[in-house]
């Protein structure tokens, strides 16, 4: 198995703040990344076929918000919560009512962070721990399809608890509710370092918190794949692999390079970027070679946007002479590109087989809603960790939870 540490991190001070998507591996970390998204999916598949082998844990993408960190300050001993500001040079922690009144957080979240702190103090906490807040005073009771149902909405994802059911029971008598993902250990706040799940066994449970860790729990004993299904995604591996050996890694590294080049006004211009206004407008990319020359005309209007931006003649100018350096070496990258774009897709069709299994298995049950009432959707996704390296990636149906993000009633639209 690939050493995935190397390059699946979450930022240059290993803290758990972004995770990336599997297929956009190969355009972060180039040969290297292309290589272990084939074998993290292939670890994947092992592990939903049985295979005793796959070296891999998996934790459910939970839609709540905001996230929320608690633990011990080690500077003091003291407990806190606080939001991701946690791990500043000069952090922002909540150990007080009066220092989250003094933040000036107010409202809502001014009430869930006065709950957290009096709430998570009972638990017994002793690292730092980070979660997704799922509700507080804000879970209602809703009728759906003529059953009764306990729903809380922390974001897009409406989640909904049968009223009669033993977690419906806890639900209602909690005061809070939270799903805890991360773990962080260290001797000082900034030098702690992210492992992804937790362990919350041992934490103290009293009946006003309605708590739970991320790991994928196939209680049903449904989401192993059958033989059709697993050579459904290895065939996607198979054509993976037969294009991953198409592409120049000379060229790749270079492309990578004028990649990294696009920041600041100019950051729109990646890749990643354009192949997400695709996603957003719900476009899967069906010729690579086209989306790679498309890619080009992008890249011209994103130069133009910030050339119009500029008040003198010479910057404008220098801008122009830039713009047309960078486009026709691009140009250069084109066949390459398709390759690349091309194995995406691949890796992308390989990680659904993997998805739609996963999503077969669901503790509670997701809706989102609509002008017409609620709508069934699946979990926004899930974390794949390699349970070696503790390197990890994120396994997102990106057209369907893009498309909910534009078409669902957020809960502050209610």
């Amino acid at each position: 198995m690939i050493n995935f540490s190397s390059f699946l991190t979450e930022d240059k001070g290993g803290k758990n703040l972004h995770l990336e998507h599997i297929e956009d591996e190969i355009l972060n970390y180039g040969i290297t990344g292309g290589r272990a998204s084939i074998n993290f999916v292939r670890s994947l598949r092992d592990m939903l076929a049985g295979a005793s082998r796959s070296s891999i844990d998996m934790t459910v993408k939970w839609d709540g918000a905001p996230a929320i960190f608690a633990g011990i300050d080690p500077a003091d001993g003291k407990f806190f919560v606080a939001k991701k500001s946690v791990f500043n040079v000069e952090p922002k922690l909540y150990k007080s009512e009066a220092e989250i009144d003094a933040d000036g957080l107010s409202g809502s979240l001014n009430s869930k962070f006065k709950v957290a702190l009096a709430e998570f103090s009972k638990l017994g906490i002793t690292d730092v721990l980070q979660g997704d807040l799922m509700f507080t005073d804000d879970v209602s009771t809703e009728t759906i399809d003529g059953k009764s149902f306990l729903t809380f909405q922390p974001n897009t994802i409406v989640y909904a608890v049968d009223v009669n059911s033993d977690l419906g029971k806890k639900i209602k008598n909690a005061k809070i509710g939270v799903v805890w993902h991360t773990t962080y250990k260290g001797a000082e706040l900034q030098d702690m370092k992210a492992s992804f799940g937790a362990n919350i066994s041992g934490l103290q449970s009293p009946s006003t918190v309605w708590m739970d860790d991320a790991t994928y729990k196939d209680v049903s004993g449904k989401a192993t794949m059958t033989e059709t299904e697993t050579a459904a995604v290895t065939s996607s591996l198979s054509a993976a692999g037969t294009t991953f050996r198409k592409i120049n890694s000379t060229l790749l590294s270079s492309f990578m390079n004028i990649q990294n080049s696009f920041t600041g006004n100019l950051s729109g211009a990646s890749l990643k970027t354009y192949n997400n206004s695709k996603v957003r407008k719900g476009e899967t990319i069906k010729n690579p070679s086209k989306h790679a020359k498309d890619y080009l005309k992008w890249v011209e209007d994103a130069f133009q946007k910030n050339i119009d931006k500029l008040k003198t003649p010479a910057r404008k100018q220098d801008l122009e002479k830039k713009k047309k350096e960078t486009v026709r070496e691009l140009a250069k990258h084109t066949k390459n590109l398709t390759s690349i774009i091309e194995f995406q897709n691949h890796i992308v069709d390989a990680k659904m087989g993997v998805v739609k299994k996963l999503n077969t298995v669901k503790s509670i049950g997701t809706f989102i809603k609509t002008a017409n009432g609620f709508k069934v959707v699946n979990p926004e996704g899930y974390v794949a960790i390699d349970r070696v390296t503790g390197g990890a990636v994120k396994l997102v149906d990106r057209m369907e939870f893009s498309f909910n993000n534009f078409t669902a009633i957020k809960a502050w639209d209610k």
